[in-house]
């Protein structure tokens, strides 16, 4: 007996899906364009010439995920909008080592491929490459049956950007007297993600009331990372910058110990910038302790720049100037035997 021919598409997986995504997202992808790009969606491999003007140019890559802010997407509906995210978390860490992102590769996993669904997170994608003023350069969409619940799906970044060898920012210059600013976040960014959903279990919230204005407690949990792309290279193109730490897992107490040369600590005085009506909710929700909120979100404070103190006022006018409301918000003074690098105070 002939058995029934069978099919990829048998299989669970439509090429002509994938065919027609691609399709669909190249007119986003072709706005990202920028010097440097010779070949990009479509191709094996995506081609980008290193800029000229630099004398040592060092490549920084750079690649992360969402975490589980994933699944409030999905519940949400706001493909978007994790699109954004997805660039941000990437860009922002190349950033802080003083690379200028260049391009950008994303990698789209699922077990049904949803056209429309994912042609609204690439564009989501290609906006944030869009302010980081990178190239959307090529990607890869993975469709897996079986892999994946039903309107599921997995998002990696990668992100290539450069920087001249003598300005690279690695923290090493940091003295006692360098003042701390800090640029403010739009809100979790995507890190905390887990406590996050399961506070809003316990509360019981509903997401569509307002919460802080007019926008509803979904709008504020799910608002995309802020890319500080633009205002940080300003700012490194006017004055030295020591260090940079983007606010990501570990919040304040565990990333700006990261660019910290020994023997020094950096004293933040949280009264020093407003928290936003969502982290005090998730602390009052959740009872999370001080020190739990300092280690697991950013509190308000997406970027941490180190400044020498004659520099600050420059710094922070500079940033105002690309649209950033930068603050000082601590000190580098001596570290004391057995003190943790980075200290959170009150008042």
């Amino acid at each position: 007996m002939t058995q029934e021919s069978l099919s990829y598409r048998d299989a669970g997986v439509d090429i002509e899906a994938g065919d027609e995504l691609v399709e669909r997202i190249k007119p986003f992808a072709r706005r990202t364009l920028r010097a440097g790009v010779l070949a990009g969606i479509g191709g094996f491999g995506a081609l980008f010439e290193v800029p000229r003007g630099y004398r040592e140019p060092v490549i920084v890559s750079g690649t992360d995920g969402v975490g589980t802010k994933l699944r409030l997407a999905w519940e949400l509906r706001r493909h978007d909008a994790i699109g954004i995210d997805l660039v941000a978390m990437s860009v922002n860490d190349i950033l802080v080592q003083g690379a200028e992102p260049l391009f950008f590769l994303d990698y789209f996993a699922c077990g049904k491929l949803d056209v429309a669904i994912a042609a609204e997170v690439v564009k989501g994608i290609a906006r944030g490459c869009e302010l980081a003023g990178c190239a959307l350069i090529g990607g890869e969409t993975a469709e897996m049956p079986g892999m994946y619940p039903e309107g599921e799906y997995d998002l990696a970044g990668f992100a290539v950007g450069v920087v001249e060898k003598s300005a690279i920012v690695d923290g090493s210059s940091i003295v006692p007297g360098d003042l701390v600013l800090g640029l403010p976040s739009s809100g979790a960014h995507a890190n905390g993600y887990s406590l996050i959903r399961r506070i809003l279990a316990r509360s019981g919230a509903d997401l569509t009331r307002p919460f802080d204005g007019e926008a509803t407690l979904a709008e504020v949990i799910i608002a995309p990372t802020r890319i500080y792309v633009r205002p940080l290279l300003a700012l490194m193109r006017a004055l030295p910058v020591k260090g940079m730490a983007h606010i990501t897992g570990g919040g304040l107490t565990g990333n700006v110990p990261r660019i910290l040369p020994p023997g020094v600590c950096a004293e933040i005085i949280e009264a020093a910038w407003p928290r936003s009506k969502l982290f005090s909710w998730l602390q009052e929700q959740g009872g999370v302790a001080d020190s739990e909120m300092h280690r697991v979100f950013n509190c308000g404070i997406g970027m941490v720049v180190v400044v020498a103190r004659e520099d600050a006022d420059r710094a922070i006018a500079v940033l105002r100037e690309a649209g950033e409301t930068a603050r000082v918000i601590g000190c580098i003074r001596p570290r004391e035997d057995g003190e943790a690098a980075t200290v959170v105070v009150s008042g």
